[in-house]
């Protein structure tokens, strides 16, 4: 879209609540990708905490380009800042999941009937308030002005 000077015009940005409200939808869908390949991954063999690992690369790389296109539509796309910002964010969350979901694990009993579950769950929501804060306030920053 072009403004009549020529000029690209990003869209509009939503709200916060439409924006927290898409992050959530889309937050959904990207934990059942990660939640299903986690599932997967261990019913195949896999070490847990390498499950881990690759579910939660698929399922925030998922994220990343949802909530790009749905979420923070207003945000500059690209460039290096953003790559950089993003790939610094998704590795810290990455160590704040897998290192989550091992202590959680570590933490709770092995007679507890849903200890893999409760531990994926407290994990990926703690990475999922990290994400969506530094996404809305650093990697998909609206410009001023």
């Amino acid at each position: 879209m072009e403004s009549p000077a020529g000029e690209a015009v990003r869209p509009a940005s939503p709200g916060l609540v439409a924006q927290i409200s898409r992050f959530v939808l889309i937050g959904g869908f990207c934990a059942l990708v990660d939640s299903g390949l986690y599932w997967l991954l261990l019913q195949a063999g896999t070490w847990v905490h390498l499950a881990k690992a690759f579910s939660f690369i698929a399922g925030t790389t998922t994220a990343y380009f949802l909530n790009r296109r749905f979420t923070f539509t207003a945000a500059q796309k690209g460039g290096a800042g953003q790559i950089g910002g993003f790939a610094a964010l998704y590795t810290t969350t990455f160590f704040v999941n897998v290192g989550t979901n091992a202590v959680m694990l570590a933490m709770l009993s092995d007679d507890f009937r849903w200890r893999v579950a409760a531990a994926w769950v407290i994990a990926q929501g703690t990475a999922t308030v990290i994400n969506f804060v530094m996404l809305k306030w650093v990697v998909f920053r609206e410009s001023r002005g």
